[in-house]
């Protein structure tokens, strides 16, 4: 059986997008895919408009765990596929690495009727990146 893919959502302050979105990508792939989030110069806490909107879909952040973290090289290194959403050139480049570059809206200092809209359009975009990482794996093992 091949090793599960595995993706690093990375932003500046890992306190809003790249929480949104590893958690999403950790609901959709129900463990078939490894996640993991950073920030170029995370934040002291979870944005508390994300936290909100991540509840109204069911997704408790601060339940599981989540807190802004420092993007490290073995974060990079340890993952097939790095998603950037705004830290520019802060990410680190290793040949082999599959890399995205997702423009999205900075939920920081947003209401979360603002963040909704942002939540909603991750969702989307990884929905998509889960269908096409688990595309054509078995399910061995899963039940």
């Amino acid at each position: 059986m091949t090793p599960r893919p595995s993706v690093l959502f990375v932003c500046v302050h890992n306190a809003g997008r790249s929480q949104m979105a590893a958690a999403l990508l950790e609901r959709h792939a129900a463990g078939r895919i490894e996640v993991r989030s950073a920030g170029s110069a995370p934040a002291e806490t979870l944005n508390p408009a994300v936290v909100e909107a991540m509840a109204e879909v069911g997704i408790d952040l601060r339940a599981a765990g989540a807190h802004p973290k420092k993007l490290t090289v073995d974060a990079v290194e340890a993952s097939d596929v790095v998603i950037t959403m705004g830290c520019g050139d802060e990410c680190p480049f290793f040949p082999g690495k599959r890399y995205l570059d997702w423009e999205l809206d900075d939920p920081a200092g947003k209401p979360v009727e603002r963040v909704r809209p942002i939540r909603d359009e991750i969702d989307r975009r990884v929905r998509a990146l889960a269908a096409e990482l688990l595309e054509g794996r078995t399910e061995a093992g899963a039940g």
